[in-house]
């Protein structure tokens, strides 16, 4: 006989929805979730949806109604704790609408624990709007099978940035002008560690000095070339995760 479909399935649809949850736990889904569960994902009784709740973990849960507004479901069991993602922050300055939407996305892919946009002279943008990043994390999230939400802190400046440092975690920043490798850096340092990625157009001169002057600050270079502010953050969180974070442990 045919051996028996694993159950959650792989391509059950994945959600993060507030917790904590809890086994036989009944879950309640509305709006824009129902939404795509019933008219994308066409889930109907019966079906597989994992959830997740930034707390307890992943949980496998059964669908025990639907309708075109609300989709009723049951926590049926725990399919995994809530991840320890490395202590990694990224600060990326802030881009147009569209570059810093894909900073996001990429960030929580990589397993970003903490994102901070910082605002700086040279910024074009100045407002990033909280519920839109907040849904744009929250769906990379789901995508990528996180359990775990990136913290997604306010649009900090980057002279109260470097002020309210930590001092126990290190601040790499890509400095145009130069520094130490970043692959060399980053597999050199253990501990708490930030990556601060400047603007297109790059830090003005006393924002550099600002940022040399700070102790925990580390300038690292990202070869030749010089790159947008996305491709930075994104190139140099895939280094750090890479050499210093988790991409060498197994699933």
């Amino acid at each position: 006989m045919p051996a028996a479909p694993a159950w959650p399935p792989r391509s059950a649809p994945r959600l993060f929805v507030t917790g904590p949850l809890a086994a036989d736990m009944p879950v309640h889904v509305a709006g824009n979730q129902a939404h795509y569960l019933t008219k994308v994902m066409r889930v109907g009784e019966g079906d597989a949806v994992i959830l997740c709740d930034d707390d307890t973990g992943e949980w496998a849960a059964k669908v025990l109604s639907s309708s075109k507004r609300s989709v009723e479901l049951q926590a049926v069991e725990r399919l995994r704790p809530r991840e320890q993602v490395p202590d990694f922050w990224l600060c990326p300055a802030l881009l147009k609408k569209d570059r810093f939407d894909l900073v996001l996305e990429k960030a929580t892919e990589l397993g970003v624990r903490r994102i901070v946009p910082v605002l700086t002279r040279r910024c074009v943008a100045d407002k990033l709007n909280p519920d839109r990043a907040g849904m744009i994390v929250t769906e990379a999230a789901e995508q990528c099978a996180r359990t775990a939400l990136p913290e997604l802190a306010g649009v900090t400046k980057l002279e109260a940035l470097l002020r309210d440092w930590p001092e126990d975690r290190a601040l790499f920043f890509a400095d145009e002008l130069g520094g130490e490798p970043a692959a060399e850096a980053f597999a050199a340092h253990s501990g708490p560690a930030a990556l601060l990625i400047g603007p297109e157009g790059g830090f003005d001169d006393a924002e550099r000095e600002a940022v040399r002057a700070l102790g925990q600050a580390r300038p690292i270079s990202l070869g030749p070339r010089i790159l947008r502010g996305e491709t930075a953050a994104i190139a140099a969180g895939a280094i750090w995760m890479a050499v210093a974070g988790d991409w060498h442990k197994r699933a």
